[in-house]
C-alpha cells in the first residue's frame, strides 16, 4: 500500500475515535476505480470543528497550514480538509468566499466539484464507496458531466479542466455539458492557469488529440486561440495530405509527437508538444493554389508570427532554466530542414548542421520532423528524421551547437586590447570552426593570427 494511503487510513481511525469520520476525495478516488496511480490524496473530514481536527491531526507529526480563506492541514503528501461552502462573490477565481462546515453531508460537500467522476468519496476504513452524484457510473460509461450546472460556471477554468479530462480519460461528453462549457466566458482566466491546463492536456493524455477536438467543439479553440482556429478549413495538397485540412493535421501531429517525448526532461517535452500545435501555423497565410496543386510556399517563416503570439498569450517563456520559447521558434521554422536536405544529403556540409545547432537542438526538431511525416495516413518515407539526427550525432550537435575553441583571452594574449576588435575575430574564427577549417585550439589561435595579418583565415593556418 503506498505510504500516502497508508497514512490516509491512519488518519481516518484517529478521526473516528475522535467521533469524525473521514473520507478520501477527488482526482485520487477517480484514479484508483480507473486503475491508475496517484500520489496526490486529499482527505475530508466530516464531525469535527477545525481546532479539535488540527489537534487530532498532530499526533501524527508537523501540520501545516496552509491557504487564506479556507485552511488546509498538510501532512507530508497527505491533504487534509473539512468540507467547504462556496459564495461567488466576484469574476475569476479568486472571487469565492469559502467557509469550512464539518456538519455538512456528503452530497452537499460533493455538490461543490465540477464533474461526476470527480465528486466520489472512498471510506479508508471500510472500503466503501460514497457517490451521491452518480460518477462511478459515468466513469463505467466514459462519460464527463457537470455535477451542477449552477455553480459549474463559478470558475470558467473549469471548462480548460474538461479538455484535459476527455484527453486523459478518453471520455465522451455529456451534451448539456458541452453546451455550458460553450457558453461560459473565457475572459477571465489569467495566463498561468490556461497554461496549466494546456500543459496538462498536452503532456498527460496518450492522445492530446481529444482534447484539442474537444476545445474546438466548445469554442475554447475560437475564443483563446484564433491562431489554431485559422488552421480549420485551410486545404492541403492532397497527394501529400490525403488526411485533409491543416487542423485535421496538426491533430495527427500532435499525437504522434506525443508518442516520442518520453525520454524526454518536462521541459523538452513541452517544447515539442508546443512546437508540434504551433509547426504549420504559417499555412493559412501562405496557402494558394499555383501550378496545379495547393502550395504552402514559406509557411516556416510566416508560422514565427503567430506562433509569438501563441506563446506570449501562454506566458510560455524559459521552463526549468530551459529556453523552450526559443526551442519551439527554432522547430517551427527549421520543421522541413530535415526531410528538405535528406532530398540532397550529398550537398549538405557538415557546417549546415553546426550553423543550424545555433538556432534549434537538432534532436527535437527531428523528433518533430518525425511526428509531422507520421502525422498523415499513407505510405510515406520518413527515414530522412534518422538520416538527419544520425548526422548531427556524429557531429557532436544534437543538442547544441560546438563550443568555441578561441575566446578572448587568447586574444589578449596575442596583444590585443578590450574592444569591439575582439568581438570581430571570434566571429571570423568562429565561422572557420563551424566549416571544419579549425579543428583545435592552437589552429583556432593561428587562424586569429592570420586575421590580424590581414589574412582573414586564408592560407597556411599554421603560419
Amino acid at each position: 500500500m503506498p505510504v500516502s494511503e497508508d497514512r490516509a487510513r491512519a488518519v481516518a481511525e484517529a478521526v473516528r475515535q475522535a467521533g469524525g469520520r473521514a473520507l478520501i476525495v477527488g482526482g485520487w478516488v477517480r484514479d484508483r476505480l480507473l486503475g491508475i496511480a496517484s500520489k496526490d490524496v486529499d482527505v475530508e473530514v466530516y464531525g469535527l470543528p477545525a481546532p479539535r481536527l488540527r489537534e487530532v491531526l498532530s499526533a501524527f507529526g508537523p501540520v501545516e497550514t496552509v491557504g487564506e480563506s479556507f485552511t488546509v492541514y498538510k501532512l507530508g503528501e497527505l491533504d487534509v480538509a473539512l468540507p467547504r461552502r462556496e459564495s461567488k462573490t466576484g469574476r475569476g477565481h479568486r472571487g469565492f468566499t469559502v467557509e469550512g462546515d464539518p456538519s455538512m453531508s456528503v452530497a452537499e460537500a460533493a455538490r461543490r466539484r465540477d464533474f461526476t467522476i470527480n465528486a466520489i468519496a472512498w471510506d479508508p476504513l471500510t472500503g466503501e464507496y460514497e457517490d451521491p452524484w452518480g460518477g462511478r457510473r459515468d466513469l463505467d460509461r466514459r462519460l464527463l458531466r457537470v455535477v451542477d450546472r449552477h455553480t459549474f460556471p463559478e470558475d470558467s477554468l473549469r471548462v480548460l479542466r474538461a479538455a484535459q479530462f476527455v484527453a486523459r480519460f478518453e471520455l465522451s461528453v455529456h451534451p448539456a455539458t458541452l453546451e455550458l462549457c460553450r457558453r461560459i466566458p473565457l475572459d477571465d482566466l489569467p495566463a498561468e492557469r490556461v497554461w496549466g491546463e494546456i500543459e496538462k492536456l498536452l503532456l498527460l493524455p496518450e492522445r492530446p488529440s481529444l482534447g484539442l477536438a474537444f476545445a474546438r467543439e466548445a469554442s475554447v479553440i475560437g475564443r483563446l486561440f484564433p491562431e489554431l482556429e485559422a488552421l480549420i478549413g485551410c486545404e492541403q495538397e492532397p497527394e501529400w495530405h490525403p488526411e485533409g485540412d491543416v487542423w485535421t493535421h496538426t491533430l495527427l501531429v500532435v499525437d504522434e509527437a506525443r508518442r516520442r517525448i518520453g525520454d524526454l526532461p518536462r521541459a523538452g517535452r513541452i517544447a515539442i508538444m508546443l512546437a508540434a500545435v504551433c509547426h504549420d501555423l504559417g499555412k493559412p497565410a501562405t496557402t494558394a493554389f499555383k501550378d496545379g496543386r495547393i502550395r504552402s510556399l514559406g509557411h516556416e517563416e510566416a508560422g514565427l508570427a503567430p506562433t509569438t503570439a501563441l506563446l506570449d498569450r501562454l506566458n510560455v517563456q524559459s521552463i526549468d532554466g530551459y529556453d523552450v520559447r526559443a526551442q519551439v521558434l527554432g522547430m517551427t521554422a527549421h520543421h522541413l530542414k530535415p526531410g528538405a536536405w535528406y532530398k540532397v544529403r550529398d550537398e549538405v556540409g557538415d557546417g549546415a548542421f553546426r550553423r543550424l545547432a545555433q538556432k534549434v537542438d537538432l534532436e527535437l526538431l527531428a523528433r518533430l520532423a518525425a511526428a509531422d511525416c507520421r502525422g498523415r495516413p499513407g505510405d510515406f518515407d520518413c527515414g530522412a528524421m534518422e538520416w538527419f539526427v544520425g548526422r548531427a550525432r556524429a557531429l557532436g550537435v544534437e543538442h547544441e551547437p560546438p563550443r568555441p575553441l578561441l575566446l578572448g583571452r587568447h586574444l589578449l594574449a596575442l596583444g590585443l586590447t578590450p574592444g569591439p576588435r575582439i568581438g570581430e575575430i571570434l566571429k571570423q574564427v568562429y565561422e572557420l570552426q563551424l566549416d571544419g577549417r579549425v579543428t583545435t585550439t592552437e589552429e583556432a589561435i593561428a587562424a586569429a593570427r592570420n586575421v590580424l595579418a590581414g589574412r582573414e583565415g586564408g592560407g597556411n593556418l599554421a603560419d
